[in-house]
């Protein structure tokens, strides 16, 4: 049974005086407009922090009675950081089963209004809690693995810049980025030092947002052509090698031998660049490139929006903003914007025939591959 994306809403990401509830409002309703308000039969949400002025936010039941959903039927889910990719795919899951018939996927975050120490703490939720207790942060792992990467390859820490600049030149032209500036490679190295030897600009940002589709049974322009999960130690320690995300190359082999496609047919792919060099590992993880030869890619020109596989278009994790629990689906959105030809001033050159979304939890242990494409008729 076929299921396809048919509407898309999206608020700006960024810092937002809005609540929880509010932002996912927004995304949900924009996403209800685009398909006429018919008729929705489940509720799909997403949240890794969830809290309100009073604690712990209940997600799902008073978005559904804000959103007039009380009928339907729920579930609210968390993966941390890639909660996003996991609300997709379980909607998927529902209606390929013949009990829905169209589904609302919402995931949202709303991070700015906490101190930096709350959101590292929770945060660091997704990592082991041996390494936690050990100091562990995410920026802090991610350095490590950056470290390894650079080690291997025999690279500068110039092709961080490299990832941060391209990530914020594909934000400007998304209005619904965080970002809506170009930096310099001489900005990005003069940031603040976070963990060595990432920089702040390095790093993604805290920010506040939602994402939200709507799934309907059947096929259109970005109809699901295939899923794939996989699971990677949640201990870094335990990896064999840091500088290859084992859950991401499962992910990807699920996935594209659902679809029965291979990387070649990717024509445009949204990765999650949490940390500016996870781009290179998630683009040679999926096959895009090989190994090691991400920072080429980069470096050719080969990704950019007229390039010969444009990733990231709409600025990724790092130029639009990570509201954690959205970013996964805020990937998935933008390949469905691209495939729809609606993805106005970040639409890239050729008009795209089939796409990747890829999200990523914690540190790598738990990550999605989401492959749409054009298919038309049952």
């Amino acid at each position: 049974m076929s299921v396809h994306v048919a509407s898309v809403g999206m608020g700006r990401y960024g810092k937002r005086p809005e609540g929880l509830i509010d932002l996912a409002a927004e995304a949900a309703g924009a996403a209800l407009e685009g398909i006429g308000r018919r008729p929705v039969d489940l509720l799909v949400a997403g949240s890794m922090l969830a809290h309100g002025e009073h604690g712990p936010e209940a997600l799902l039941p008073r978005l559904a009675a804000r959103l007039g959903l009380e009928a339907g039927s729920g579930f609210r889910l968390d993966s941390a950081s890639g909660t996003g990719g996991m609300t997709f795919h379980a909607a998927v899951a529902a209606l390929e089963s013949g009990r829905f018939e169209r589904a609302l996927v919402v995931a949202t975050e709303k991070m700015t209004d906490r101190t930096t120490a709350a959101n590292t703490r929770d945060l660091a939720a997704s990592l082991h809690p041996s390494e936690v207790a050990a100091g562990a942060t995410m920026p802090g792992l991610a350095a490590i693995v950056t470290q390894r990467y650079l080690e291997r390859f025999r690279r500068s820490a110039a092709i961080c810049d490299a990832a941060t600049v391209h990530a914020r030149a594909m934000a400007v032209h998304n209005p619904f980025a965080h970002f809506q500036k170009a930096v310099s490679p001489e900005e990005v190295a003069r940031s603040r030092l976070v963990a060595n030897p990432l920089r702040l600009l390095h790093c993604s940002a805290i920010s506040d947002g939602a994402t939200a589709l709507v799934l309907e049974r059947g096929t259109g322009p970005a109809t699901v052509l295939g899923l794939g999960q996989g699971f990677e130690s949640i201990r870094v320690v335990d990896r064999d090698d840091l500088t290859t995300f084992a859950s991401s190359r499962v992910a990807a082999k699920r996935a594209y031998e659902d679809a029965r496609v291979t990387p070649s047919a990717i024509d445009v792919a949204e990765v999650h660049d949490a940390f500016s060099p996870f781009l290179y590992i998630h683009m040679e993880d999926l096959g895009l490139c090989n190994v090691g030869k991400g920072p080429d890619l980069l470096e050719r020109g080969e990704i950019r929006p007229d390039g010969r596989i444009p990733v990231n278009p709409s600025g990724g994790v790092i130029g639009r903003g990570h509201p954690v629990a959205a970013s996964g689906l805020a990937e998935i959105a933008e390949v469905a914007l691209q495939l729809r030809g609606e993805a106005g001033a970040h639409a890239i050159s050729r008009p795209p025939k089939v796409g990747l979304a890829h999200a990523m939890s914690g540190i790598a242990a738990h990550n999605f591959v989401t492959i749409l494409g054009r298919r038309e008729g049952p």
